[in-house]
């Protein structure tokens, strides 16, 4: 087991340790979960074994196909070994179909599709509820430089092509994802996760969605949706939740 030293940061659905290796980290994905900047808490028995398990999937689909990312392995039920990267306070958010809060801002209703994929940056900065920021605002405050912004947005475009592919296959529709960088050694990698926490997906039959959408909105069949994902992705059913709440 790799020997944790210290918390080093925390997130609506994951706690990030040091460990002695200060090129590691292990990351833990939890059941607790917020919405709306922190306004709505509540848990998910089983999301963080889930996550942790379509985060192994990806991390694993995204680098076999040419993209860096800083997944190492999985450890537990829980917990992956991670490189320790230096997180760029940017999170770049990629749209393919109206949802959220793109809906609000441009009056267009949730489902519309676009027709070009849509990508946005927002500030890393809970306290002001991660604002909407471009690229001139980034550089001018030096949070990454362009050539830093180039490679993220070559990246999150690859990384919409791959999972618009990938979701098609299993019937679901890639509405939206959020998408964190860091740098390592000189070389920008995919971090955080990618998972029903931080995309939209929607089944492409009924359109209902099957991720954290439903316990913003209160649709119910919460753990039902993440388990679905899991299965379609992995074939993966997980059993006995309850005892490791």
């Amino acid at each position: 087991m790799d020997s944790i030293t210290e918390l080093i940061a925390e997130g609506k659905g994951k706690k990030v340790y040091a460990t002695e290796n200060p090129d590691e980290a292990i990351v833990f994905y939890r059941d607790e979960t917020y919405a709306y900047h922190g306004l709505k808490r509540g848990r998910i028995i089983g999301k963080g074994e889930i996550n942790n398990l379509i985060c192994e999937h990806m991390f694993t689909m995204l680098k076999e196909k040419g993209v860096p990312n800083h997944f190492i392995r999985r450890i537990d039920k829980t917990s992956s070994l991670v490189k320790r990267v230096d997180i760029i306070p940017v999170s770049v958010k990629v749209r393919n179909i109206v949802a959220g809060s793109l809906a609000k801002r441009i009056g267009y209703p949730d489902g519309t599709h676009l027709k070009n994929t849509v990508v946005e940056y927002n500030l890393k900065y809970p306290e002001l509820e991660d604002p909407l920021v471009n690229i001139t605002h980034i550089t001018a405050v030096e949070l990454a430089t362009r050539e830093e912004l180039d490679v993220m947005f070559g990246y999150a475009l690859k990384v919409n092509e791959i999972l618009k592919e990938t979701m098609k296959e299993i019937g679901i529709e890639l509405i939206d994802f959020k998408l964190e960088f860091g740098r390592y050694h000189g070389q920008i990698l995919l971090a955080d996760e990618v998972s029903p926490d931080t995309c939209r997906f929607w089944d492409s039959r009924t359109h209902e969605p099957l991720d954290i959408d439903r316990f913003r909105h209160e649709l119910g069949n919460v753990e039902e949706a993440y388990h679905e994902v899991l299965h379609r992705l992995t074939g993966n059913v997980l059993k006995n939740n309850e005892e490791e709440a």
